[in-house]
Protein backbone atom coordinates (compact mmCIF):
# COMPACT_ATOMS: atom_id res chain seq x y z
CA UNK A 1 0.00 0.00 0.00
CA UNK A 2 2.65 2.72 1.04
CA UNK A 3 4.57 1.70 -2.47
CA UNK A 4 1.51 1.85 -4.45
CA UNK A 5 0.53 5.30 -3.00
CA UNK A 6 4.46 6.62 -3.21
CA UNK A 7 2.91 9.17 -5.89
CA UNK A 8 0.41 10.15 -4.34
CA UNK A 9 -3.39 8.48 -4.49
CA UNK A 10 -6.41 8.92 -2.46
CA UNK A 11 -7.12 4.67 -2.14
CA UNK A 12 -5.08 1.73 -3.36
CA UNK A 13 -6.25 -1.35 -3.36
CA UNK A 14 -4.49 -4.99 -3.67
CA UNK A 15 -6.58 -7.98 -5.15
CA UNK A 16 -4.92 -11.85 -4.79
CA UNK A 17 -6.47 -14.75 -6.01
CA UNK A 18 -6.43 -17.94 -6.46
CA UNK A 19 -8.63 -20.36 -8.46
CA UNK A 20 -8.64 -23.95 -8.85
CA UNK A 21 -11.22 -24.77 -11.80
CA UNK A 22 -12.24 -27.47 -14.55
CA UNK A 23 -14.15 -27.44 -17.56
CA UNK A 24 -15.65 -30.16 -19.35
CA UNK A 25 -17.34 -30.66 -22.57
CA UNK A 26 -18.95 -32.99 -24.68
CA UNK A 27 -20.15 -32.88 -28.14
CA UNK A 28 -21.50 -35.13 -30.91
CA UNK A 29 -21.16 -37.87 -28.34
CA UNK A 30 -17.21 -37.21 -27.79
CA UNK A 31 -15.52 -35.82 -24.45
CA UNK A 32 -13.82 -33.02 -26.63
CA UNK A 33 -12.66 -30.48 -23.94
CA UNK A 34 -10.95 -30.85 -20.72
CA UNK A 35 -9.21 -28.36 -18.84
CA UNK A 36 -8.20 -27.92 -15.32
CA UNK A 37 -5.69 -26.16 -13.52
CA UNK A 38 -4.75 -23.31 -11.11
CA UNK A 39 -4.59 -19.49 -11.70
CA UNK A 40 -2.85 -17.35 -9.23
CA UNK A 41 -2.54 -13.92 -9.63
CA UNK A 42 -2.92 -10.12 -8.35
CA UNK A 43 -4.20 -7.31 -9.39
CA UNK A 44 -3.95 -3.70 -8.03
CA UNK A 45 -5.03 -0.15 -8.45
CA UNK A 46 -4.56 3.03 -7.30
CA UNK A 47 -7.16 6.08 -7.76
CA UNK A 48 -7.16 9.89 -7.44
CA UNK A 49 -10.08 11.87 -7.65
CA UNK A 50 -11.93 9.97 -11.20
CA UNK A 51 -8.73 8.96 -12.55
CA UNK A 52 -7.79 5.06 -11.88
CA UNK A 53 -4.18 3.12 -12.12
CA UNK A 54 -4.60 -0.64 -12.79
CA UNK A 55 -2.20 -3.29 -13.20
CA UNK A 56 -1.88 -7.43 -12.56
CA UNK A 57 0.66 -9.89 -12.12
CA UNK A 58 1.01 -13.52 -11.55
CA UNK A 59 4.07 -12.96 -9.58
CA UNK A 60 3.19 -13.38 -5.52
CA UNK A 61 6.54 -13.27 -4.74
CA UNK A 62 7.24 -10.14 -2.30
CA UNK A 63 9.82 -8.71 -5.26
CA UNK A 64 6.70 -9.06 -7.67
CA UNK A 65 4.69 -7.38 -5.39
CA UNK A 66 6.23 -4.58 -4.94
CA UNK A 67 7.42 -4.24 -8.81
CA UNK A 68 3.58 -4.00 -9.48
CA UNK A 69 3.02 -1.46 -6.51
CA UNK A 70 5.85 0.71 -8.41
CA UNK A 71 4.37 0.25 -11.91
CA UNK A 72 0.96 1.43 -10.65
CA UNK A 73 2.31 4.06 -8.92
CA UNK A 74 3.80 5.54 -12.01
CA UNK A 75 -0.03 6.18 -13.33
CA UNK A 76 -0.56 8.22 -10.58
CA UNK A 77 0.66 11.68 -9.61
CA UNK A 78 -0.80 13.83 -6.72
CA UNK A 79 0.06 15.92 -4.00
CA UNK A 80 -1.07 14.09 -0.63
CA UNK A 81 0.43 15.10 2.91
CA UNK A 82 -0.62 11.71 4.76
CA UNK A 83 -2.15 8.71 4.96
CA UNK A 84 -2.55 6.32 8.11
CA UNK A 85 -3.33 2.76 7.72
CA UNK A 86 -5.38 1.39 10.69
CA UNK A 87 -5.10 -2.34 11.85
CA UNK A 88 -6.59 -4.35 9.79
CA UNK A 89 -9.68 -6.90 10.11
CA UNK A 90 -10.50 -10.46 8.84
CA UNK A 91 -13.32 -12.06 7.71
CA UNK A 92 -14.82 -15.30 6.50
CA UNK A 93 -18.55 -15.98 5.77
CA UNK A 94 -19.96 -18.92 7.53
CA UNK A 95 -20.32 -22.13 4.85
CA UNK A 96 -22.50 -24.95 5.35
CA UNK A 97 -20.54 -28.24 4.28
CA UNK A 98 -19.51 -28.68 0.92
CA UNK A 99 -17.88 -31.42 -1.16
CA UNK A 100 -14.90 -29.48 -2.73
CA UNK A 101 -14.58 -30.39 -6.41
CA UNK A 102 -10.50 -30.46 -6.46
CA UNK A 103 -11.62 -33.88 -3.77
CA UNK A 104 -13.25 -35.33 -6.82
CA UNK A 105 -11.65 -36.50 -9.72
CA UNK A 106 -11.58 -35.95 -13.38
CA UNK A 107 -13.30 -39.63 -14.26
CA UNK A 108 -16.34 -39.25 -11.93
CA UNK A 109 -16.92 -35.70 -13.23
CA UNK A 110 -16.94 -36.99 -16.38
CA UNK A 111 -19.00 -39.46 -15.79
CA UNK A 112 -21.85 -37.08 -14.83
CA UNK A 113 -21.18 -35.62 -18.59
CA UNK A 114 -21.61 -38.70 -20.21
CA UNK A 115 -24.91 -39.66 -18.04
CA UNK A 116 -26.66 -36.71 -19.42
CA UNK A 117 -24.85 -36.82 -22.70
CA UNK A 118 -26.61 -40.61 -23.16
CA UNK A 119 -30.25 -39.69 -21.44
CA UNK A 120 -30.44 -36.42 -23.44
CA UNK A 121 -29.74 -38.41 -27.06
CA UNK A 122 -31.99 -41.58 -26.16
CA UNK A 123 -34.87 -39.39 -25.47
CA UNK A 124 -36.37 -39.27 -28.64
CA UNK A 125 -34.86 -39.81 -32.38
CA UNK A 126 -35.67 -36.03 -33.44
CA UNK A 127 -32.70 -35.14 -31.54
CA UNK A 128 -29.49 -34.27 -33.33
CA UNK A 129 -27.41 -32.47 -31.61
CA UNK A 130 -26.89 -32.69 -27.29
CA UNK A 131 -23.99 -30.57 -25.93
CA UNK A 132 -23.00 -31.05 -22.12
CA UNK A 133 -20.93 -28.43 -20.03
CA UNK A 134 -19.70 -29.62 -15.90
CA UNK A 135 -17.63 -26.56 -14.72
CA UNK A 136 -16.46 -26.16 -11.37
CA UNK A 137 -14.42 -23.15 -9.96
CA UNK A 138 -12.42 -23.12 -5.87
CA UNK A 139 -11.29 -19.21 -5.48
CA UNK A 140 -9.62 -18.24 -2.42
CA UNK A 141 -9.11 -14.04 -2.44
CA UNK A 142 -7.38 -11.58 -0.14
CA UNK A 143 -8.62 -8.17 -0.41
CA UNK A 144 -6.70 -5.62 1.26
CA UNK A 145 -7.13 -1.52 1.02
CA UNK A 146 -5.21 1.96 2.11
CA UNK A 147 -8.44 1.99 4.54
CA UNK A 148 -7.55 -0.69 6.53
CA UNK A 149 -9.23 -3.42 4.87
CA UNK A 150 -7.80 -6.74 5.09
CA UNK A 151 -10.96 -9.60 3.81
CA UNK A 152 -10.10 -13.29 2.75
CA UNK A 153 -12.93 -15.11 1.53
CA UNK A 154 -13.63 -18.65 -0.31
CA UNK A 155 -15.96 -19.01 -3.29
CA UNK A 156 -17.02 -22.42 -4.63
CA UNK A 157 -19.11 -22.45 -8.00
CA UNK A 158 -20.43 -25.66 -9.63
CA UNK A 159 -22.35 -25.46 -13.18
CA UNK A 160 -23.58 -28.17 -15.36
CA UNK A 161 -26.12 -27.80 -17.96
CA UNK A 162 -27.04 -29.71 -21.40
CA UNK A 163 -28.24 -28.02 -24.64
CA UNK A 164 -30.44 -30.25 -26.46
CA UNK A 165 -31.48 -29.69 -30.58
CA UNK A 166 -34.32 -31.33 -32.28
CA UNK A 167 -35.11 -31.07 -35.79
CA UNK A 168 -37.36 -32.11 -38.19
CA UNK A 169 -39.28 -31.50 -41.69
CA UNK A 170 -36.91 -28.67 -41.95
CA UNK A 171 -37.73 -26.96 -38.02
CA UNK A 172 -35.22 -26.75 -35.49
CA UNK A 173 -35.85 -26.43 -31.74
CA UNK A 174 -33.37 -26.12 -29.17
CA UNK A 175 -34.18 -27.02 -25.27
CA UNK A 176 -31.70 -26.11 -22.55
CA UNK A 177 -31.33 -26.56 -18.85
CA UNK A 178 -28.78 -25.61 -16.41
CA UNK A 179 -28.45 -26.18 -12.77
CA UNK A 180 -25.66 -24.33 -10.27
CA UNK A 181 -24.62 -21.98 -7.89
CA UNK A 182 -22.46 -21.77 -4.66
CA UNK A 183 -22.36 -25.18 -4.19
CA UNK A 184 -19.64 -27.80 -4.79
CA UNK A 185 -20.31 -31.53 -5.93
CA UNK A 186 -22.75 -32.42 -3.71
CA UNK A 187 -25.24 -30.53 -5.97
CA UNK A 188 -25.91 -33.72 -7.87
CA UNK A 189 -27.83 -35.19 -4.04
CA UNK A 190 -30.40 -32.76 -5.24
CA UNK A 191 -30.54 -33.30 -9.06
CA UNK A 192 -28.75 -35.62 -11.20
CA UNK A 193 -27.60 -35.11 -14.69
CA UNK A 194 -30.49 -37.10 -15.93
CA UNK A 195 -33.21 -35.25 -15.12
CA UNK A 196 -31.26 -32.30 -16.39
CA UNK A 197 -30.65 -33.87 -19.71
CA UNK A 198 -34.16 -34.99 -19.67
CA UNK A 199 -35.79 -31.72 -19.38
CA UNK A 200 -33.59 -29.99 -21.94
CA UNK A 201 -34.38 -32.99 -24.51
CA UNK A 202 -37.95 -33.16 -23.65
CA UNK A 203 -38.14 -29.03 -24.20
CA UNK A 204 -36.71 -29.56 -27.79
CA UNK A 205 -38.95 -32.25 -28.35
CA UNK A 206 -42.23 -30.16 -27.37
CA UNK A 207 -41.36 -27.38 -29.05
CA UNK A 208 -40.66 -29.10 -32.75
CA UNK A 209 -44.37 -30.52 -32.65
CA UNK A 210 -45.93 -26.86 -32.16
CA UNK A 211 -47.23 -24.83 -34.30
CA UNK A 212 -46.10 -21.06 -34.85
CA UNK A 213 -46.87 -18.37 -32.35
CA UNK A 214 -49.79 -15.97 -32.66
CA UNK A 215 -48.26 -11.90 -32.83
CA UNK A 216 -49.87 -8.82 -31.69
CA UNK A 217 -50.58 -7.05 -28.22
CA UNK A 218 -51.91 -9.52 -25.80
CA UNK A 219 -51.33 -10.53 -22.07
CA UNK A 220 -48.69 -12.48 -21.19
CA UNK A 221 -47.93 -14.14 -18.21
CA UNK A 222 -44.44 -15.36 -17.39
CA UNK A 223 -44.12 -18.33 -15.58
CA UNK A 224 -41.71 -18.54 -12.52
CA UNK A 225 -39.69 -21.47 -14.12
CA UNK A 226 -38.51 -19.14 -16.33
CA UNK A 227 -36.25 -17.32 -13.66
CA UNK A 228 -35.59 -13.37 -13.54
CA UNK A 229 -34.12 -13.33 -17.76
CA UNK A 230 -35.99 -10.16 -18.43
CA UNK A 231 -35.65 -8.62 -14.99
CA UNK A 232 -32.22 -9.25 -14.91
CA UNK A 233 -31.71 -8.01 -18.54
CA UNK A 234 -34.58 -5.26 -19.02
CA UNK A 235 -34.04 -4.00 -15.53
CA UNK A 236 -30.80 -5.26 -13.63
CA UNK A 237 -28.25 -3.65 -16.19
CA UNK A 238 -30.17 0.01 -16.29
CA UNK A 239 -29.79 -0.19 -12.65
CA UNK A 240 -26.04 -0.15 -12.35
CA UNK A 241 -24.68 2.72 -11.39
CA UNK A 242 -21.89 3.49 -13.78
CA UNK A 243 -24.57 3.15 -17.08
CA UNK A 244 -26.33 5.52 -15.16
CA UNK A 245 -23.77 8.34 -13.86
CA UNK A 246 -22.72 7.99 -17.67
CA UNK A 247 -26.14 9.02 -19.08
CA UNK A 248 -26.61 5.68 -20.34
CA UNK A 249 -29.83 4.41 -18.12
CA UNK A 250 -33.35 5.05 -18.56
CA UNK A 251 -33.70 5.48 -15.14
CA UNK A 252 -31.02 7.67 -14.54
CA UNK A 253 -32.04 10.46 -12.42
CA UNK A 254 -35.28 9.00 -11.07
CA UNK A 255 -34.56 8.26 -7.85
CA UNK A 256 -37.80 8.57 -5.55
CA UNK A 257 -40.19 8.20 -8.83
CA UNK A 258 -42.59 5.73 -9.98
CA UNK A 259 -40.99 3.72 -12.65
CA UNK A 260 -43.16 0.25 -11.90
CA UNK A 261 -46.67 -0.87 -11.44
CA UNK A 262 -47.31 -0.33 -7.45
CA UNK A 263 -47.06 -4.61 -7.20
CA UNK A 264 -43.47 -4.58 -7.72
CA UNK A 265 -40.58 -4.72 -6.06
CA UNK A 266 -36.95 -5.73 -7.12
CA UNK A 267 -34.33 -6.49 -5.29
CA UNK A 268 -30.66 -7.49 -5.12
CA UNK A 269 -29.58 -9.53 -3.08
CA UNK A 270 -26.04 -11.67 -2.64
CA UNK A 271 -26.95 -12.85 0.95
CA UNK A 272 -29.04 -15.43 -0.49
CA UNK A 273 -27.68 -19.14 0.58
CA UNK A 274 -25.95 -21.13 -2.51
CA UNK A 275 -27.29 -18.92 -4.99
CA UNK A 276 -25.03 -18.48 -8.20
CA UNK A 277 -24.74 -14.41 -7.28
CA UNK A 278 -23.92 -15.02 -3.67
CA UNK A 279 -20.47 -13.96 -1.84
CA UNK A 280 -19.37 -12.96 1.68
CA UNK A 281 -17.93 -10.06 0.23
CA UNK A 282 -17.96 -8.61 -3.40
CA UNK A 283 -14.30 -8.46 -5.24
CA UNK A 284 -13.52 -5.02 -3.28
CA UNK A 285 -14.13 -6.41 0.23
CA UNK A 286 -17.60 -4.92 0.79
CA UNK A 287 -19.64 -7.46 2.72
CA UNK A 288 -22.36 -8.73 0.88
CA UNK A 289 -26.25 -7.46 1.31
CA UNK A 290 -30.16 -7.38 0.07
CA UNK A 291 -30.29 -4.13 -1.77
CA UNK A 292 -33.80 -2.57 -2.40
CA UNK A 293 -33.77 -1.22 -5.88
CA UNK A 294 -37.52 -0.80 -6.30
CA UNK A 295 -40.08 -0.84 -3.22
CA UNK A 296 -43.60 -0.93 -4.06
CA UNK A 297 -42.91 0.34 -7.83
CA UNK A 298 -40.82 3.17 -6.58
CA UNK A 299 -37.11 3.37 -7.38
CA UNK A 300 -34.97 3.59 -3.93
CA UNK A 301 -31.27 3.36 -5.28
CA UNK A 302 -29.41 1.63 -7.79
CA UNK A 303 -26.10 -0.81 -7.46
CA UNK A 304 -22.51 0.82 -6.99
CA UNK A 305 -19.32 -0.07 -6.69
CA UNK A 306 -16.53 2.09 -4.97
CA UNK A 307 -15.29 3.64 -7.52
CA UNK A 308 -19.44 5.30 -8.67
CA UNK A 309 -20.16 5.15 -4.90
CA UNK A 310 -17.30 7.87 -4.14
CA UNK A 311 -18.79 10.14 -7.15
CA UNK A 312 -22.00 10.72 -4.93
CA UNK A 313 -20.31 10.48 -1.43
CA UNK A 314 -22.21 7.51 -0.45
CA UNK A 315 -21.76 3.56 0.43
CA UNK A 316 -20.51 0.78 -1.93
CA UNK A 317 -23.68 -1.70 -2.01
CA UNK A 318 -21.54 -4.45 -2.46
CA UNK A 319 -21.74 -4.58 -6.48
CA UNK A 320 -18.29 -4.16 -6.93
CA UNK A 321 -17.16 -7.37 -8.89
CA UNK A 322 -14.46 -8.13 -11.56
CA UNK A 323 -13.98 -12.00 -13.93
CA UNK A 324 -10.33 -11.84 -12.36
CA UNK A 325 -7.34 -10.18 -10.95
CA UNK A 326 -6.88 -9.25 -14.59
CA UNK A 327 -9.67 -6.52 -14.38
CA UNK A 328 -11.10 -3.48 -12.60
CA UNK A 329 -13.86 -4.09 -10.33
CA UNK A 330 -17.48 -2.43 -12.06
CA UNK A 331 -20.72 -2.60 -10.77
CA UNK A 332 -22.73 -5.83 -11.27
CA UNK A 333 -25.38 -7.46 -10.62
CA UNK A 334 -25.61 -10.54 -7.95
CA UNK A 335 -29.06 -12.15 -7.06
CA UNK A 336 -31.42 -10.15 -8.92
CA UNK A 337 -35.32 -10.95 -8.42
CA UNK A 338 -38.58 -9.29 -8.55
CA UNK A 339 -40.25 -10.16 -5.00
CA UNK A 340 -42.92 -12.76 -4.93
CA UNK A 341 -46.62 -11.50 -3.76
CA UNK A 342 -49.39 -13.19 -2.53
CA UNK A 343 -51.65 -14.41 -5.86
CA UNK A 344 -51.29 -18.03 -6.48
CA UNK A 345 -49.81 -19.01 -9.72
CA UNK A 346 -52.78 -21.12 -10.82
CA UNK A 347 -54.83 -17.72 -9.91
CA UNK A 348 -52.84 -15.83 -12.31
CA UNK A 349 -53.78 -18.21 -15.00
CA UNK A 350 -57.25 -18.43 -14.36
CA UNK A 351 -57.84 -14.78 -14.34
CA UNK A 352 -56.25 -14.65 -18.05
CA UNK A 353 -59.05 -15.62 -20.84
CA UNK A 354 -56.76 -14.90 -23.41
CA UNK A 355 -52.66 -14.83 -24.14
CA UNK A 356 -49.69 -16.19 -23.98
CA UNK A 357 -47.77 -18.20 -21.10
CA UNK A 358 -44.00 -18.47 -21.03
CA UNK A 359 -42.35 -21.05 -19.52
CA UNK A 360 -38.86 -20.64 -20.52
CA UNK A 361 -37.20 -17.91 -21.77
CA UNK A 362 -34.15 -17.46 -24.37
CA UNK A 363 -31.62 -14.69 -25.26
CA UNK A 364 -32.28 -11.38 -25.93
CA UNK A 365 -30.84 -7.59 -26.09
CA UNK A 366 -31.70 -3.99 -24.74
CA UNK A 367 -30.81 -0.83 -24.58
CA UNK A 368 -30.26 0.93 -21.95
CA UNK A 369 -30.90 4.14 -22.91
CA UNK A 370 -34.25 4.12 -24.13
CA UNK A 371 -35.39 0.62 -22.83
CA UNK A 372 -36.04 -1.18 -26.02
CA UNK A 373 -35.99 -5.15 -25.72
CA UNK A 374 -36.69 -7.67 -27.79
CA UNK A 375 -36.42 -11.44 -25.71
CA UNK A 376 -36.65 -14.94 -27.25
CA UNK A 377 -39.05 -17.53 -25.69
CA UNK A 378 -37.73 -20.95 -25.88
CA UNK A 379 -41.21 -22.36 -24.23
CA UNK A 380 -44.40 -20.73 -24.68
CA UNK A 381 -48.34 -21.76 -24.63
CA UNK A 382 -51.46 -20.43 -25.64
CA UNK A 383 -53.78 -19.25 -22.95
CA UNK A 384 -57.16 -19.29 -23.49
CA UNK A 385 -60.11 -19.20 -21.03
CA UNK A 386 -57.82 -19.36 -18.09
CA UNK A 387 -56.27 -22.41 -18.94
CA UNK A 388 -52.64 -23.28 -20.70
CA UNK A 389 -53.53 -24.93 -24.11
CA UNK A 390 -51.50 -26.00 -26.69
CA UNK A 391 -47.47 -25.36 -27.13
CA UNK A 392 -46.64 -22.64 -30.00
CA UNK A 393 -43.06 -22.00 -31.22
CA UNK A 394 -40.84 -19.09 -32.31
CA UNK A 395 -42.51 -16.83 -29.79
CA UNK A 396 -40.52 -13.08 -28.79
CA UNK A 397 -41.32 -10.38 -26.52
CA UNK A 398 -40.95 -7.24 -27.59
CA UNK A 399 -41.56 -4.47 -25.94
CA UNK A 400 -39.92 -1.61 -23.21
CA UNK A 401 -38.81 -1.25 -19.60
CA UNK A 402 -40.93 0.97 -18.29
CA UNK A 403 -43.97 0.39 -19.82
CA UNK A 404 -43.67 -3.53 -19.10
CA UNK A 405 -42.95 -2.81 -15.15
CA UNK A 406 -45.71 -0.43 -15.59
CA UNK A 407 -48.07 -3.00 -16.91
CA UNK A 408 -47.08 -5.66 -14.45
CA UNK A 409 -50.68 -6.25 -12.71
CA UNK A 410 -50.41 -9.97 -11.36
CA UNK A 411 -47.61 -10.86 -8.65
CA UNK A 412 -47.84 -14.42 -7.56
CA UNK A 413 -46.17 -15.90 -4.71
CA UNK A 414 -43.61 -18.84 -6.14
CA UNK A 415 -40.54 -17.84 -7.25
CA UNK A 416 -37.68 -19.31 -10.00
CA UNK A 417 -34.26 -19.00 -10.24
CA UNK A 418 -32.15 -19.08 -13.58
CA UNK A 419 -28.57 -19.06 -13.25
CA UNK A 420 -25.64 -18.37 -15.63
CA UNK A 421 -22.52 -15.75 -16.30
CA UNK A 422 -23.31 -12.41 -17.31
CA UNK A 423 -21.47 -10.36 -19.21
CA UNK A 424 -20.36 -6.77 -19.27
CA UNK A 425 -17.19 -4.85 -20.34
CA UNK A 426 -15.44 -8.16 -21.79
CA UNK A 427 -15.87 -9.43 -17.90
CA UNK A 428 -17.74 -12.72 -17.01
CA UNK A 429 -19.11 -13.16 -13.37
CA UNK A 430 -21.56 -15.53 -11.85
CA UNK A 431 -24.90 -14.34 -11.17
CA UNK A 432 -28.75 -15.68 -11.04
CA UNK A 433 -31.87 -13.60 -11.59
CA UNK A 434 -35.32 -14.90 -10.10
CA UNK A 435 -38.78 -13.75 -10.93
CA UNK A 436 -42.21 -15.20 -9.44
CA UNK A 437 -44.99 -15.99 -11.98
CA UNK A 438 -46.43 -12.39 -13.09
CA UNK A 439 -48.84 -10.60 -15.72
CA UNK A 440 -47.90 -8.10 -18.35
CA UNK A 441 -51.54 -6.73 -19.24
CA UNK A 442 -50.32 -5.70 -22.80
CA UNK A 443 -46.73 -6.43 -24.52
CA UNK A 444 -46.41 -7.32 -27.87
CA UNK A 445 -45.63 -10.65 -29.03
CA UNK A 446 -43.86 -11.56 -32.42
CA UNK A 447 -44.41 -14.75 -33.96
CA UNK A 448 -45.20 -15.93 -37.29
CA UNK A 449 -48.84 -16.46 -37.29
CA UNK A 450 -51.20 -13.35 -37.80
Amino acid sequence: MQTALSNGGDFAEIFIEERVSTSIGCEDNKVERIISGTDRGAGLRVMVGDMTAYASTNDLTPSGLRELAHRVSKGISAHVEKYLFPDGYASKFAKKEVTYPSSVTTSEKVAKVLEGNEVAWNCGKAITQVHVRYGDSQQRVIIANSDGLFVTDERIYTIFLVQAVARKNGVIQTGYEPVGGTVGFEIFNTVSPSTIARLAAEQALRMLEAPPAPTGVMPVVISSEAGGTMIHEAVGHSLEADLVQKGLSIFAGKIGEKIASEIVSVHDDATLPGRRGSFACDDEGTPSERTVLVENGILKTYMYDLTTARKENRSSTGNGRRESCRHRPIPRMTNTLIVPSTAKPEDVVAATDKGLFVRKMGGGQVNTINGDFMFEVSEAYLIRDGEIKEPVRGASLIGNSSRVLSGIDMVANDLGFAVGTCGKDGQGVPVSDAQPTLRIEGITVGGTNA
